[in-house]
This record gives C-alpha cells, structure tokens and sequence, in this order.
C-alpha cells in the first residue's frame, strides 16, 4: 500500500468530545468500553512497576488479560507501556524488557504481531500510526531500538538487530508550501527485511526499502535503497561493497 489516508493524532484526540477521560481510552486503548478501562488501570496499576520476580509472575498472569494474544513462557520487563492493548498479538518464548513501548494504535490496522522466540532489548519501541509490525520467530532487537509503521513494517525470521537502529515506516509527503509539512499526507511505502539479516548499531532504514536476507547492514549506514539477497552495504547512504556469497562453493546452491 503506496498511500495512507492523513491520520492527524493531535486533531483527533484534541478535537473529540467526552473531556479527558474519553481523550485517554481514544489514545491508550483504543475503545470505550468502560470495563475495559477499569480492567486495565487495575493491571498496570498492580503490576507494571513491580521489580523483581515477583514483578515478572504478576504480568505474566495478568498481561493476557489485555492482550489480544500472549503465548507461553513471555517475560515482561518493569514499565512496559501497552498502548491498544487488543490488537496486539504474542507469541511463545519472548522477552519484552523493561521500559519497552508496544503501540498498535490505529483505527484500521491490524497492529503488532510477535512471533515465538523474539527478544526486545530495552527501550525499544514499536509504534503503529495505523500501520502494521509483524516481527518474525526468533528475532533479536536491541535496547533502544524504534520500529515506526504508518503502513507495514516486516522484520524477518532470525534477524539481529543491533542497539540504537530506527525503521521509518512511514512519510510526510512535502509538495505544498502553504501548509506545514505535519498537515500534509502521510506516504507509507512499507519496510521489508529479510530473514538471517545483521543490522548494525546506529542504522537506519528508510521507508519504501527491502533488505535481503542473509544481508549485513554496517553501523551507522542510512538505508535509502533495496539491499540484495546475501550483501554487506555501508555508509550514507548505504552502498554494497561486497557479497557474502563471493568464493563460497556451489554458491548458485546457497542461493536457492
């Protein structure tokens, strides 16, 4: 999906009736419902900020509660922030670390998707503007990290992403002069990164780019392109200067 209608957070949330409270449920939860609210204060009021076991024990059982899906054998950190609590969805085996944010927020998309054996570092964030994260099994993402979608945003399979990196799922288009940028529509072309791929510290990858699997992306680069299947790119923006299949044998084997 090329285009996505404008969605204006501020304008929404400041120009809707109903006060503060109704202001809240619209950016934290995502629905009306008054039990649901209750529910979730109740939650994150009791456990949230719990340190230690038992800290990690009280979400664990009372975390599914809000979720729209929580697998077995997931460890929650202390202060994760949940944010459209519904929409998303858990696997088995994950690690989400302290002070992590989890926001689906969206009034259409489907929200964020993790799957079985994912690590989030601490400090990272996931933040839907109605668009989509899907992080595939066995993914690795380091402390302060940030995963923005306004559209959709794949993480594959096995991937390591290291500390400090950013995926811009998401644009202002900038055509017009007579209004501010904020004002004028969103573009969001989507990010897909491939499975086994290594993305190094500090590195960011720009909407509307695909790197490949295999694919190693050096600290610091800024991705502004596609990235092929098995490459090693650096810099800014991110160049490919080498093949990891280069002097392997029956390399054509590998590829397939």
């Amino acid at each position: 999906m090329s285009e996505r209608d404008h969605v204006d957070i501020q304008k929404e949330l400041f120009g809707k009736k109903g006060g503060k409270l109704g202001k809240y449920r619209e950016l934290v939860l995502g629905t009306s419902s008054l039990w649901y609210l209750v529910k979730y204060e109740l939650i994150m009021l009791l456990s949230s900020w719990v340190p230690g076991a038992l800290g990690m024990f009280l979400r664990a059982k009372l975390y599914p509660l809000l979720l729209g899906r929580v697998g077995r054998n997931v460890t929650f950190g202390t202060n994760v922030v949940i944010r459209h609590p519904r929409k998303i969805f858990i696997g088995d085996n994950v690690v989400i670390d302290d002070n992590c944010v989890l926001d689906a927020k969206g009034p259409s998309n489907r929200g964020i998707v993790i799957g079985n054996g994912v690590f989030l570092g601490r400090n990272t964030i996931l933040s839907c503007k109605n668009g989509d994260i899907v992080i595939e099994d066995g993914a690795n993402i380091g402390f302060n990290c940030e995963v923005f979608s306004a559209g959709s945003v794949r993480l594959g399979k096995n991937i390591l992403v290291a500390a400090y990196s950013y995926f811009v799922g998401g644009t202002h288009t900038f055509a017009r002069t007579d209004i501010p940028i904020i004002e004028q529509p969103r573009d969001a072309k989507g990010i897909d990164i491939g499975e086994n791929a290594w993305i190094g510290a500090h590195v960011v990858v720009l909407d509307g780019c695909r790197v490949g699997r295999d694919a190693i992306i050096g600290a610091g680069a800024v991705v502004n392109s596609d990235i092929p299947d098995y490459a090693i790119a650096v810099g800014m923006p991110a160049r490919v200067v080498k093949s990891r299949l280069e002097g392997v044998p029956d390399a054509a084997e590998v590829r397939g």
